[in-house]
């Protein structure tokens, strides 16, 4: 089953609770006390483009990636409705990030590199550093260990117009990671649906091993920031910079 292809086209419409403004000015809480110049950014894993474009917007000039192309096809058509400047999207998981030159900072939200593997973790880091300007930010949020063992068993429904979807987690603890499948439920004609099936997981990253692999790449002033948006016992904030 692949992630994202039949959840991409209802992903705005079961996601509207995200605070995507909220974070947008978190972010740029971070730039201003940092006091560097910031115009060039990477929305890294952009989903369907929600913040990129909020970011356009304010004045960034954006590259946006994704490893979904479903997520991306999602992302391009809401850009061209929006009016707002458009982003450079590219499609690309985070492991294999490949850019043409540096940017000012790089974000990653809603705790997209919790799926990233335990073993792509270090070269997505690692081409981070390799693609943020030295001094640059980086800035991503991942479900704590704890949060995501205690999704073990459970279940969980969302619904909106024209789409019900049916969400079951299981903790699979030889792997580290919260495996969990997702049936989407489509409004087809009258009383029919349509059912697709999906699987995600997401790995229990420990905060301050990442920390270490972090550092151990050459970031600096790497830590954890408690004020960011959706923060708490089960999303924790990581700010660090690009070494010189």
């Amino acid at each position: 089953m692949s992630s994202y292809r039949a959840l991409a086209p209802w992903y705005d419409a079961l996601t509207r609770d995200v605070p995507y403004a909220a974070f947008a000015d978190f972010y740029e809480k971070l730039f201003a006390a940092d006091g560097g110049e910031f115009s060039l950014l990477l929305d890294l894993c952009c989903g369907t483009g929600t913040l990129a474009l909020e970011m356009s917007r304010r004045g960034y000039d954006m590259i946006a990636a994704d490893g979904s192309e479903e997520m991306l096809m999602a992302a391009r058509e809401k850009a061209c409705a929006s009016g707002a400047p458009q982003p450079l999207f590219i499609l690309q998981p985070a492991q294999e990030l490949d850019l043409y030159g540096t940017v000012d900072a790089a974000y990653s939200s809603l705790d997209s590199l919790s799926y990233v593997p335990f073993a792509a973790l270090r070269e997505c880091f690692r081409r981070l550093r390799l693609f943020i300007r030295p001094g640059g930010l980086l800035v991503f949020d991942l479900r704590t260990p704890e949060f995501l063992r205690s999704m073990d068993g459970s279940v969980s429904v969302d619904e909106t117009d024209g789409v019900f979807c049916l969400w079951r987690g299981r903790f699979d603890r030889r792997a580290g990671a919260l495996r969990y499948g997702m049936d989407v439920f489509e409004r087809a004609e009258g009383e029919m649906y349509r059912r697709s099936a999906e699987e995600h997981t997401e790995y229990a990253h420990e905060p301050e091993a990442v920390m270490a692999e972090l550092r151990a790449l050459g970031f600096t002033n790497v830590r954890i920031c408690p004020d960011g948006p959706m923060a708490g016992p089960d999303r924790v904030f990581i700010v660090c910079k690009r070494g010189e």
